[in-house]
């Protein structure tokens, strides 16, 4: 097992708009926090689709198991699976200009949206396994960086005490998986505003956390996207609601593989 010391809480970044200075974050710490980016009546009606959303799940009995790496009964973490073909307000959050600078720098273009599913932990929720999101991936990682990044939308407050993500500050610079003897290394909670895009890479650390308060529930959107050559966790050509490909923008086309450079072509060329 590493060494691996309490996470120093002085010395993580502060959130920031400025774009550079977030790639800056991402390198160093594999993280950063963008405030205020959904704001008013724009994160008002998100979170209503999104809470309505889970609603219908529950009520139609939709609702799919608890996802692998959640702890507990899945009644207190309610997962909602493509999100993007329930509300064209999701579908503003894959091609988001604040997501997409950061899909750009970080993994180049084109790329893959992977998944954007939400997560509703609600008092209770028990939290989750320490992990990092490119397991698919044999040891050792490829040296140049992540193969992948999240962008997680801040639905609720994410707080320390309601189930705000956790994560191994730094942890990145690691580049391998959470060794079998480390699942209780100690972890800090990304704590951000509602409204807030939280980017982090996917060779950092981090769990859904606990949620230990008497009646405050944490929403959060967690769009998944990757380089090319990674097959999507979900997949867009049979769960996608039709009219999104047929008006979606280049943009979203390729980030769903619809548009295609060097894979996935037909008869050689790109099918749109």
């Amino acid at each position: 097992m590493t060494d691996l010391a309490a996470p120093d809480l002085e010395s993580l970044p502060s959130p920031t708009t400025d774009l550079q200075e977030g790639i800056a974050n991402l390198r160093r710490y594999g993280f950063t926090v963008v405030p205020d980016v959904l704001v008013g009546d724009t994160l008002q009606r998100t979170r209503d689709a999104l809470y309505a959303a889970a609603a219908s799940d529950r009520s139609r009995g939709r609702e799919v198991e608890a996802f692998a790496l959640d702890l507990g009964d899945s009644s207190a973490n309610q997962r909602i699976w493509n999100v993007l073909s329930r509300d064209p307000l999701f579908e503003d959050l894959v091609v988001h200009p604040v997501a997409l600078r950061f899909v750009r720098e970080v993994l180049g273009w084109p790329a893959l949206l992977g998944n954007i599913s939400a997560n509703i932990c609600s008092p209770g929720c028990a939290g989750g396994v320490l992990h990092a999101d490119q397991t698919f991936l044999a040891e050792p990682w490829p040296a140049d960086g992540p193969q992948g990044l999240n962008v997680a939308w801040a639905i609720d407050d994410f707080t320390a005490d309601n189930g705000a993500t956790r994560i191994v500050p730094a942890s990145h610079a690691f580049n391998r998986a959470v060794g079998a003897d480390e699942y209780g290394t100690p972890t800090v909670a990304l704590e951000a505003p509602a409204g807030a895009a939280i980017v982090f890479e996917s060779r950092l650390w981090h769990q859904t956390g606990a949620n230990t308060t008497p009646d405050v529930t944490r929403a959060g959107i967690f769009a998944w996207y990757t380089k090319t050559y990674v097959r999507t966790q979900e997949n867009w050509f049979l769960s996608l609601r039709p009219e999104i490909r047929q008006f979606g923008s280049d943009e979203m086309l390729t980030l769903l593989g619809y548009k295609s450079s060097g894979f996935g072509l037909v008869h050689g060329l790109s099918p749109e």
